[in-house]
């Protein structure tokens, strides 16, 4: 098994491989460190692999009688598409109704970091979101929302400059009309 020494230095250079095949000359000055930035790129857009997501809602879990739905909104997102290996971008809004635990705010972000952090596709991300939280936090039902723009439409294939994508999964009681439309009225609205 390699060690993280020797990945690291397979990974720079395969980078310096791939400006190589490009018709890029790797001698140059301005590309001298860039096999080095291109893998601690890398590794810092995928470093939701070395995170364990559950972990991270388990240590702020507290008992607490609210019974309300909890939103956390606009939670920025920067993702990297796994077919073309680049950025998708956007918002998660993320709700959950609980059931005897509430967790801190922060974790939820963090959730949609932790999976956005790893090669993706938006369909996946949004259904990882929503299943860890349930999973974890067992509550009455969760609801979560993302809308980004994928590069991969922008700069290559159809290159629609102005499209977004929007995905959603429910559970619970979010799959109920009313309760579904309360979360998607209080995410569209301006409340702030």
């Amino acid at each position: 098994m390699a060690t993280k020494k020797e990945d690291w230095a397979r990974m720079k250079k395969d980078y310096k491989s791939i400006l190589k095949e490009v018709g890029e000359n790797v001698k140059r000055e301005g590309l001298l460190k860039t096999p080095e930035r291109a893998a601690k790129a890398m590794k810092f857009l995928t470093h939701g692999y070395d995170m364990d997501p559950k972990a991270i809602l388990e240590g702020a879990m507290f008992t607490e009688d609210y019974s309300e739905m909890v939103i956390v909104k606009d939670i920025e997102l920067y993702s990297l598409c796994e077919h073309h290996m680049l950025p998708f971008f956007g918002k998660a809004h993320v709700a959950y109704i609980p059931d005897g635990k509430i967790v801190g705010l922060s974790k939820i972000p963090r959730i949609v970091d932790v999976f956005a952090r790893r090669l993706q596709v938006q369909e996946r991300l949004t259904d990882q979101v929503l299943n860890c939280i349930n999973d974890v936090l067992k509550p009455k039902g969760v609801g979560v929302v993302i809308e980004a723009s994928h590069m991969c439409m922008m700069m290559r294939g159809v290159q629609k400059q102005n499209s977004v994508t929007t995905t959603s999964a429910f559970k619970g009681q979010f799959m109920k009309q009313e309760t579904r439309s309360e979360f998607l009225n209080l995410i569209a609205s301006n409340l702030h």
